[in-house]
């Protein structure tokens, strides 16, 4: 007897070898079988789709999980569009704390405000309690007075980690603090309680469920201003043991938490966790996934690595996080350890350096199965797509910031380099696979938003950046679907609906393909379904079906 059917719908499995299905057959976790090979059998549970849409859980390739959990719990600055704006939200804030709490604030955005916050006003604001307010790129923040006091930064007895740098004018601090320079406030608060990461965790699962999120790629946990704690992991088991842990999860380890290792000099294992812990350990729910590099910052703050200044910003850094020497050396010693490689690279100088890192690790220690990957690859020159397939290297994009974002970006990059960033289908014609992903919460990071990004390309103001980069509504579901589980190596696993796939499916009132490009994102996620069992949409299963979706005026080509 199977665990659950699924009958009336219309299943797209993304395997062209078996396109499309009416029936399915879920048993432990896993596909049994389609149409004809489960159609006669009983089953404890049978849901009626009557017509509605079936395809693959959707993957987000890359976002922070734990951060946008906290996010949701932290004074949310994502809708400021002056500083004032955001004085007041901080006092209002402040005035509900008692003497000495932390007012912490996410996902201001300098662009739309006009100017980053100002120390002294936010002095004004908190009453002396310590302020920090972080950047919706993750790559910088704001702090008050109080904070910069506690951090040794306002007295000079701090050292400001390479890498970062603390922004004065005029001879007097800012409060932003660049890149690795919020490692200084970082030390102040963190680690973080595994009870607490669990818990926002937890509220990050319920919202990934909800988008038809099956499965997401954690991209950087342990260490470094991008990590929360030491033993990050621990939370995500914690979740998963509370039962909160509604997503599969794959999870980089931020380089910063890895350490020589003394084995045996035949294995090759120079740098690693303890016990040789690497890319692939894990199960089909929590699996430690790539080593995160970071070799530059970022476009939102202007501190990428580019061969050719910012047309509307200029930092006395040259925007590498370490130097080059470092980094090339942490991406040939994490491939030689075996790890998969993900090197954050925005700035097409920055990509250089990831580029060249993995051809010299390549070429010294020789590993034809592994699928190294360069995060973002936001400003990428023709030259670069042919080494980017020549050395099979992922690009992994986020194509939502081109609506989000895009505008600011136009002011930094130009109109000669517009069609530098963030391509998609130059990268597809070159014989790569793009997976889908977010970088939730610097973006919004619904799947099907990120897909109408994909095939639109459109800012939010109204324009078209490289529309000869756009692709169709059925590209944009691979992306999310089969290529995000192949860039994770579980191909074998999930990305297609099919005998002895996990069966993690979504439920759609509609195909992306068969409504107007501008109202993929509109499509309603009927439900989510994780391993069999379903984690969004029961009450609309309850019964044993789902309501008929209601038809769109388009017909897909």
């Amino acid at each position: 007897m199977l665990d659950l059917k699924i009958q009336n719908a219309r299943i797209f499995t993304m395997d062209p070898r078996r396109p499309q299905a009416t029936v399915m057959g879920i048993l432990h976790g896993r596909i049994v079988g389609l149409d004809e090979e489960v159609s006669a059998l009983s089953a404890r549970r049978v849901v009626d789709c009557r017509g509605s849409v079936v395809v693959p859980g959707f993957s987000d390739s890359h976002n922070h999980m734990a951060w946008f959990g906290q996010s949701l719990v932290e004074l949310d600055l994502s809708a400021c569009t002056s500083p004032g704006e955001l004085y007041g939200l901080v006092a209002a804030v402040a005035a509900r704390l008692g003497d000495g709490e932390w007012v912490v604030g996410s996902g201001y955005d300098d662009a739309a405000m006009g100017s980053h916050p100002d120390r002294l006003e936010l002095d004004k604001a908190a009453g002396g309690r310590p302020v920090w307010l972080k950047h919706r790129s993750g790559h910088m923040c704001t702090v008050n007075t109080e904070v910069l006091r506690r951090a040794g930064i306002l007295d000079g007895t701090a050292t400001i980690p390479a890498g970062g740098s603390v922004v004065t004018r005029e001879g007097q601090l800012t409060g932003l603090l660049l890149e690795q320079a919020q490692k200084l406030v970082g030390e102040l608060v963190l680690p973080y309680s595994v009870s607490h990461l669990a818990d926002a965790i937890a509220r990050a699962s319920s919202v990934y469920a909800a988008e038809g999120l099956t499965h997401v790629t954690e991209a950087g946990i342990g260490a470094g201003w991008i990590g929360r704690s030491p033993v990050e992991l621990a939370a995500y088991t914690e979740a998963r043991n509370r039962g909160a842990l509604q997503t599969r999860v794959q999870l980089m380890v931020s380089s910063d938490a890895l350490h020589t290792l003394r084995g045996h000099a035949l294995d090759g294992i120079d740098l690693g966790l303890d016990l040789g812990i690497t890319t692939g350990f894990g199960d089909d729910r929590i699996r430690v996934g790539a080593m995160k590099i970071f070799v530059d910052g970022s476009l939102i703050g202007r501190t990428a690595a580019v061969t050719e200044p910012f047309c509307d910003h200029h930092h006395d850094s040259d925007g590498f996080q370490s130097s080059v020497e470092d980094i090339r050396a942490k991406i040939v010693d994490a491939h030689r350890s075996g790890w998969t490689v993900a090197a954050h690279a925005i700035g097409d100088e920055a990509i250089d350096v990831a580029l060249d890192a993995f051809a010299d690790a390549q070429r010294r220690h020789p590993r034809d199965d592994v699928r190294h990957r360069i995060e973002h690859a936001a400003m990428v020159r023709p030259d670069q797509i042919r080494r980017f397939a020549q050395l099979r290297v992922t690009p992994v994009p986020q194509m939502h910031f081109l609506h989000e974002l895009g505008d600011s970006m136009l002011q930094a990059v130009g109109s000669r380099r517009e069609s530098w960033t963030y391509r998609h289908r130059s990268f597809l014609d070159a014989g790569l696979r793009i997976p889908g992903s977010s970088d939730r919460p610097v973006a919004s990071g619904a799947p099907l938003l990120g897909m109408q990004s994909m095939v639109l390309r459109k800012t939010m103001g109204g324009r078209v950046i490289g529309p000869e980069e756009t692709v169709t509504a059925d590209e944009a579901l691979h992306a999310y679907t089969v290529d995000a589980a192949w860039a994770a190596g579980e191909e074998h696993r999930r990305g297609r609906l099919g005998a002895g796939m996990l069966a993690d499916i979504v439920v759609l009132s509609h195909h992306p393909a068969e409504v107007p490009p501008q109202n993929i994102s509109t499509i309603d996620v009927i439900a989510t379904i994780v391993g069999g069992d379903i984690v969004h949409g029961g009450e609309s299963l309850e019964a044993g079906s789902v309501q008929t979706p209601a038809p769109m005026a388009y017909s897909r080509s």
